[in-house]
C-alpha cells in the first residue's frame, strides 16, 4: 500500500475538494455565498496557523522576504478571496458539479498565463489538451436541462462566475509560483494567501458594515457554520496537505491529474445528493474535459 502513497494521496485530494463542494454549496444555501466564504477563510486561517506553530514553531512566517510576502498576498487576495467568491456563487447558480468543471478552466487560462508572462512553451500537445478541456467543457454547458431547476439567467451568470473563478484561480497560482521560488514550504505560502484573503474579505465586510451581520446570520444558522467548519478543514487543510504528499511521493504530472479527478467525483455526488439528472452529454463532457485535462499535465 505504501508503494502507491502518492497515487492514493493524489486521488484522496480530488475527493477532498468535492465533499468540499458538497459543504460549501449546503452551507451558502442557508447563509449566501458572500458570508460563506468570508467564514470559510477564518476557518482556513485558524488551522493553517495552528498547523504552521506545530511544524515551524511560528503562526506566521515573519523572516519571509517582502517579495514574497507581496507576490503571496496577492495571490491570496486575488485566488481565494476573489476567486472563491465567484465559484461558490457559481455553485449556488447552476450547482457545484458543473461550477467544479468550470473551475478546471484555470489550468488552460494558467497554461496560457505561464506562457504569456513567465516564459514557458506551448506547444502542439499542449494546444490539443485545451481544445479538448475546452470542447468537454462547452459539450456539458449546452446540454439542455441541467436539473438544476435554474432560469437561463441565472445559468448564464452562474457559468459567467465559474469562468471568472477560474480566470481568478488560475492568476493566483501564478502569482504563487512567483513568491514560492526556491524551496519555500508551501504550507507556509499558504498560511500567508489565507491570512491576505481573510484580512481583505473581513476589512471589505466592516467597510460595508456587514461584519456584524454576518455574525449574526451564523449565529442563526449552527449547521451552516459547522459545515463552514467542515469544508475549511477537507479542503484548505486536507485537500492540500494531501496534494503536497502525493507530489512528494509521486512524478508531478501524476499527481497533477490524480488531483484534478474532484469534477469527476462530483457526477456521482451531483445525482445522489443533490438529485440532478444526469445525461449522457454530462458524462461524456466532463470525461473529454478531464481528458484535456490529463494531456496538459501529463505534457
Amino acid at each position: 500500500m505504501t508503494k502507491y502513497i502518492g497515487e492514493i494521496a493524489g486521488i484522496a485530494t480530488s475527493f477532498c475538494f468535492a465533499a468540499n463542494a458538497v459543504f460549501i454549496t449546503r452551507a451558502s444555501q442557508k447563509v449566501g455565498s458572500v458570508i460563506s466564504n468570508r467564514t470559510r477563510v477564518f476557518f482556513a486561517l485558524i488551522y493553517l496557523i495552528l498547523l504552521n506553530l506545530i511544524f515551524f514553531r511560528q503562526p506566521v512566517p515573519f523572516s519571509a522576504g517582502s517579495d514574497r510576502w507581496t507576490w503571496l498576498a496577492l495571490s491570496g487576495v486575488i485566488g481565494l478571496a476573489l476567486g472563491d467568491a465567484f465559484l461558490f456563487q457559481s455553485y449556488l447558480l447552476v450547482g457545484p458539479r458543473l461550477g467544479m468543471l468550470l473551475l478546471s478552466l484555470s489550468t488552460v487560462i494558467g497554461v496560457f498565463e505561464a506562457w504569456t508572462f513567465l516564459g514557458e512553451s506551448l506547444g502542439l500537445i499542449q494546444m490539443t489538451g485545451i481544445a479538448l478541456t475546452l470542447g468537454g467543457i462547452i459539450w456539458v454547458v449546452m446540454e439542455q436541462g441541467n436539473g438544476n431547476g435554474q432560469t437561463p439567467h441565472h445559468t448564464a451568470l452562474g457559468i459567467l462566475f465559474g469562468i471568472l473563478s477560474a480566470v481568478c484561480q488560475a492568476t493566483g497560482l501564478v502569482l504563487s509560483k512567483q513568491g514560492l521560488y526556491g524551496d519555500f514550504p508551501p504550507i507556509q505560502g499558504n498560511v500567508i494567501r489565507m491570512l491576505a484573503a481573510a484580512l481583505s474579505l473581513w476589512l471589505v465586510a466592516a467597510f460595508q458594515k456587514e461584519a456584524g451581520t454576518t455574525i449574526q446570520t451564523l449565529k442563526t444558522n449552527p449547521s451552516a457554520l459547522k459545515q463552514l467548519a467542515i469544508a475549511a478543514f477537507i479542503g484548505p487543510v486536507l485537500g492540500v496537505s494531501a496534494s503536497l504528499l502525493s507530489v512528494q511521493h509521486t512524478e508531478v504530472g501524476v499527481a497533477s491529474v490524480l488531483t484534478s479527478l474532484a469534477p469527476v467525483f462530483m457526477l456521482p455526488v451531483s445525482h445522489y445528493i443533490f438529485k440532478e439528472r444526469l445525461g449522457w452529454q454530462a458524462i461524456a463532457g466532463t470525461l473529454l474535459a478531464m481528458a484535456g485535462v490529463t494531456i496538459l499535465f501529463l505534457s
